[in-house]
C-alpha cells in the first residue's frame, strides 16, 4: 500500500507544474511507516518549514530571544544568559569560548528545533558592525527575519545597515520591540521612529499595558487576549485571558480603570494611524507586523512565535545566474553561506554551512560542485543546535545542513544534482583595517600557516600577499576581528601572531583591459610596493589615500578598480 501512494505521488509530481493537484493530494497523505513513524510527503516538509535571521544592533537581545524561542521548542530545559553573575548557564548560541568571555556574539549560528509541528531553522547573527560581514552573507540563507529593538535605545546604526539589506532584498520582517520592563520610549513614538529611520511601513500586532515599573502586560491584537505581566517567568507562558471586546468592565477588574482607558484610546487611535494587517502585503516586504515583550522575562515570545509560524514564508524562490530556482523542484539545490573552521577543537575539523534551495538533500548520494566540476560525496552531514550535532539521513529545502570539509568549499559556492548553475548575492567587501601579520613564535611556523589559511576560509578576513616582499597583510571590515583572530590562532591552533600596523585606504581589485598592454606594465612597476595578491591570486592595489586613488585611476584609464571581488562574475 505504502508503495503504490509512494508510486502515486512520483507520477503526480510529474504531473502537473501547477502544483494544485498535489497540495490536495499533500492534505490527506500521512503514510505510516511504523506507529511512531510519520512520513509526509515533500510538499509538507516544504511547508513545514520556516528558516529565519535575527539582526539588531549589539545588545538588543538577540541572543536572549533566541534562547527563550529555544526554551518554548523544547529544545532547551533552561535559558542560559548573555551576560548575567547569577547564570552560570551561558548562551546556547554563544558556543565559542571568546563569546562566553566578552558576552558578544561573533559568529552566526545555526539552531533548528521543533515546534507544533512545524520545523524552524534559526541563525542568530552578530549584532557588532566588525562582523557585518557574517549577518549580510547570513541574509542571503534566510526566508525571513525578525529585527529586535531596545525600547530605552530606539533605532540605532547597524539595525538601520541590515534592514536597508532586506528591504533591498524585499526580505519579510517582523519586528519585536524587547526590554519592555525597563523604562524606555513611548509606544507611538517608537513606531513612528521605525517608520522614519528604517523606511517601513509598521502595524503593531501586540500592544503594551505601561512600561518599565508600571508594565502590566501586552493585549495581544492578533488573537484578541491579554497576558499580564507577573515577573515570573514560567507564570506568564500559561496566563492569557481572552478578552475580544475592549469596552467590557473585565479589562477594568484586571489591570485598573486608569490602565484600562489608556489602552482603549490608544489601541483606537493604532488601528486609525496603521494599516490593518495583511498577509500578502507582509510575505511581499512592503508590511511589517509589530511585537512587544521581554525576552529575560520570557514574556510576549509566545505571542511572537504562534504569529510567526502562522504568516512567515515557507522556502522561497531564489535566483540563480540562469534561472530562477524553486524549492518544489526535484532536483536539489544549494549554496555555502558560511564555513567555520574548528567547530569542535579537538578535531580540527571545518564546517561548510549549505542552505538547501531545493530538492531533497540525501546522505552518501554524489553532488556536482560546481566550481570545481567534481562530484562529492557526503558521508556524515549534520543537523544544527549551536555547536551539537546530529547526523542527518534527509534534508529538505530550508534546511541549513553542515558538510565536513577538507578545503573543496568556498563561500558562495553551489552544489547541485548536475546542474551548472550558480547562486549570486554572496558579498565580499573591500576591507577597511589593514596590518600586518607576523609570526610571534619561530618553532610554530606551520601551525601559523594552517590557522590563517582555515580561519581566511570562513570569511571572518582577507589574506594578502604583498609582491614585493611576499608579506602577509590581512584586511578586515572592523578592528575587533583581529582580536579575534589573535585569540583563536592561539587557542585552537596553538599559534602566536602579532600584528603591525599599515597604512591603507582601500584595497582595490585590478582589471585591466588588456594585461599585455604598455599602461598596465607602467602601473605594474610603477605601484610595485602597493601591490598585493589575494587569496584567489587576484592582483589588488593598496590605495594609501583616496586621492591617490583617484589620481591612479585618472592616470590609468585602461585599469579599472573594484571594491568587491565578486567582478568576475
Amino acid at each position: 500500500m505504502i508503495d503504490s501512494k509512494k508510486d502515486r505521488w512520483v507520477s503526480l509530481y510529474d504531473y502537473d507544474e501547477s502544483m494544485h493537484s498535489i497540495e490536495v493530494f499533500s492534505n490527506y497523505t500521512k503514510v505510516i511507516i511504523s506507529n511512531e513513524n510519520v512520513d509526509y510527503n515533500f510538499l509538507d516538509e516544504i511547508n513545514r518549514r520556516r528558516t529565519f535571521g535575527i539582526v539588531s544592533h549589539p545588545d538588543a537581545g538577540k541572543t536572549t530571544l533566541t534562547e527563550k524561542l529555544l526554551l518554548f521548542g523544547g529544545a532547551i530545559q533552561e535559558a542560559g544568559a548573555v551576560k548575567n553573575n547569577k547564570i552560570k548557564k551561558g548562551a546556547t548560541s554563544d558556543f565559542m569560548e571568546i563569546e562566553r568571555q566578552r558576552g558578544i556574539s561573533v559568529a552566526t549560528s545555526v539552531l533548528a528545533f521543533e515546534y507544533k509541528n512545524n520545523k524552524i531553522n534559526i541563525l542568530d547573527t552578530p549584532g557588532h558592525k566588525d562582523f557585518a560581514e557574517d549577518t549580510f552573507r547570513t541574509l542571503t540563507a534566510v526566508d525571513s527575519v525578525i529585527v529586535v529593538i531596545d525600547v530605552a535605545k530606539g533605532v540605532e546604526e547597524q539595525t538601520e545597515k541590515l534592514v536597508e539589506v532586506c528591504r533591498m532584498r524585499n526580505i519579510p520582517m517582523i519586528v519585536f520591540i524587547n526590554k519592555l520592563d525597563r523604562e524606555g520610549k513611548d509606544a507611538f513614538d517608537l513606531l513612528d521612529e521605525i517608520e522614519q529611520k528604517l523606511n517601513l511601513t509598521v502595524t503593531p500586532l501586540s500592544y503594551p499595558i505601561g512600561m518599565g515599573y508600571d508594565f502590566k502586560g501586552i493585549y495581544n491584537i492578533w488573537e484578541k487576549n491579554i497576558n499580564l505581566f507577573t515577573g515570573d517567568p514560567r507564570k506568564d507562558i500559561e496566563d492569557t485571558i481572552e478578552i475580544s471586546d475592549l469596552n467590557s468592565s473585565e479589562l477594568d477588574d484586571l489591570i485598573g480603570e486608569k490602565p484600562a482607558n489608556t489602552l482603549r484610546e490608544e489601541l483606537e487611535l493604532a488601528q486609525g494611524v496603521y494599516p490593518e494587517f495583511d498577509e500578502k502585503a507582509y510575505q511581499a516586504g512592503t508590511l511589517q507586523p509589530v511585537f512587544f515583550g521581554s525576552a529575560l522575562n520570557n514574556f510576549g515570545v509566545r505571542e511572537l512565535l504562534d504569529c510567526f509560524i502562522k504568516i512567515a514564508p515557507s522556502p522561497r524562490p531564489k535566483e540563480s545566474d540562469t534561472r530562477e530556482v524553486d524549492p518544489k523542484e526535484k532536483n536539489f539545490t544549494g549554496f555555502v553561506f558560511k564555513i567555520h573552521a574548528n567547530m569542535d577543537p579537538k578535531h580540527r575539523d571545518r564546517l561548510a554551512f549549505i542552505k538547501i534551495v531545493s530538492g531533497k538533500f540525501e546522505r552518501n548520494t554524489p553532488y556536482l560542485h560546481v566550481r570545481n566540476k567534481k562530484k562529492l560525496k557526503f558521508s556524515s552531514p549534520n543537523a544544527f543546535f549551536a555547536e551539537k550535532k546530529e547526523i542527518v539521513d534527509t534534508s529538505y529545502p530550508g534546511d541549513i545542513v553542515g558538510l565536513h570539509d577538507t578545503g573543496n568549499f568556498k563561500i558562495g559556492d553551489t552544489l547541485t544534482e548536475g546542474e551548472e548553475l550558480n547562486y549570486r548575492g554572496i558579498p565580499s567587501f573591500s576591507p577597511e583595517h589593514f596590518r600586518y601579520i607576523n609570526n610571534a613564535d619561530p618553532m610554530k611556523s606551520k601551525q601559523l600557516e594552517k590557522g590563517i589559511d582555515q580561519l581566511m576560509d570562513e570569511g571572518v578576513a582577507q589574506l594578502f600577499r604583498l609582491e614585493l616582499n611576499n608579506r602577509k597583510v590581512i584586511g578586515t571590515v572592523g578592528a575587533l576581528q583581529y582580536e579575534v583572530i589573535q585569540y583563536r590562532l592561539e587557542h585552537e591552533y596553538g599559534a602566536k601572531c602579532t600584528y603591525e600596523p599599515l597604512n591603507v585606504h582601500k584595497a582595490c581589485w585590478v582589471e585591466p583591459e588588456d594585461e599585455k598592454n604598455e599602461e598596465f606594465q607602467d602601473f605594474k612597476r610603477v605601484k610595485a610596493k602597493f601591490l598585493a595578491k589575494d587569496k584567489r591570486g587576484q592582483l589588488v592595489f593598496f590605495a594609501d589615500s583616496s586621492f591617490s586613488l583617484q589620481m591612479t585611476q585618472q592616470k590609468y584609464p585602461s585599469i579599472t578598480f573594484h571594491f568587491t571581488s565578486e567582478f568576475q562574475k
